[in-house]
């Protein structure tokens, strides 16, 4: 039998990037792109290569193309991670795993290093899988917090748990990522939340530029530990923001949500201005002057926002084709809470 998972990319509404600073977040999945992982029984355990481990190039420009699309690590760690998080969280919860072996091996169209959450995609699929394949199941939150692990315990990338958990949810959530909550219950506070249709979204992303979210992170890190007050105050307003859009969502209040998507680009120029690189300043300068809201769906490399109407959004995507940026609206996935099942 051959199990297929898919997983899809992340886009951050409001509240980002306070959720890895106990903040408070809206994000959603959109299948426009997936992370795709197919895993079936075999004599041995083995990872197959994908198009980003590939190490045979036709010249040294088509190296470096690939290295500034993919960076200089492929996805295979990304499995291999999942499976010893995998194998050591069911060790540490007395699962018994049935002594057989597979075949596993991804496949992902979602565009690499620009604040969609790819790699934890392909690691949510992989999950995803193993727990199937080994007749497992857990709940939606704890699989989003072995994701993370995976990625900052394991391969050392600095992250929060939004991704994750919009990923683990499959559909729209409020995150609350409450310190005395979590200490307690090992989770945040998660409650679904609806998008209404009629609220106009779109989703750019830059296809010549790719950047982790080291950068950023390591640096918001540094000055929230040390308790910078512009930091902590940023966090506590990006709290704000985010109960502020979750009631205009009830209340249909479109407006009321550009400008909190707005203002929330914009206290993190006041905040990380350094980590924000030119390119990606100049997106939210485009749809700005089109009449569109804007702001980061991540760490960078990709935005959100809202706009009024179909002109706009045409207007839009011409003037974003003369900077090599991809324009989309996001078919936002509503499957509600997804837990891993046999």
């Amino acid at each position: 039998m051959i199990i297929r998972t898919v997983a899809y990319p992340r886009a951050a509404l409001v509240g980002n990037p306070s959720d890895g600073y106990h903040g408070k977040t809206i994000a959603f999945v959109f299948d426009n792109y997936s992370a795709e992982v197919m895993l079936y029984e075999t004599p041995e355990l083995e990872i197959l290569a994908s198009r980003r481990d590939y190490t045979r190039f036709d010249s040294l420009e088509a190296m470096h193309k690939d290295i500034e699309q993919f960076g200089y690590y492929g996805g295979i760690r990304l499995l291999k991670a999942a499976g010893k998080k995998f194998f050591e969280y069911c060790k540490m919860h007395g699962l018994v795993l049935e002594n057989k072996n597979f075949t596993i091996r991804y496949n992902s169209d979602i565009p690499n290093r620009l604040g969609l959450a790819g790699s934890s995609a392909i690691i949510t699929a992989a999950m995803r899988a193993m727990f199937k394949f080994y007749g497992l199941t857990i709940d939606a939150g704890h699989l989003a917090n072995l994701v993370l692990s995976t990625e900052r315990d394991e391969l050392g990338i600095p992250a929060g748990l939004q991704d994750r958990v919009a990923q683990a949810y499959n559909t729209p959530v409020f995150m609350d990522f409450d310190k005395e909550f979590m200490d307690e219950y090992g989770v945040g506070k998660y409650q679904p939340i609806a998008i209404p249709e009629e609220l106009n979204l779109y989703v750019a992303y830059r296809t010549d530029l790719a950047e982790g979210s080291e950068i950023l992170h390591s640096r918001l890190r540094d000055d929230y530990d040390s308790g910078k007050p512009a930091v902590l105050d940023a966090m506590r307003e990006w709290a704000s923001l985010t109960e502020q859009v979750a009631s205009a969502l009830k209340n249909r209040d479109f407006e009321l949500i550009s400008k909190a998507l707005d203002r929330n680009f914009d206290l993190r120029c006041e905040v990380c201005a350094d980590s924000i690189s030119p390119k990606n300043r100049n997106m939210v300068e485009i749809a700005r002057r089109c009449g569109a809201s804007a702001k980061f769906t991540g760490s960078g490399g990709a935005i959100i926002g809202t706009y009024q109407d179909e002109e706009m959004f045409l207007k839009m995507k011409e003037e974003f084709s003369k900077s090599t940026v991809e324009l989309i609206k996001p078919r936002i996935v509503k499957q509600g809470e997804q837990n891993v099942n046999p």
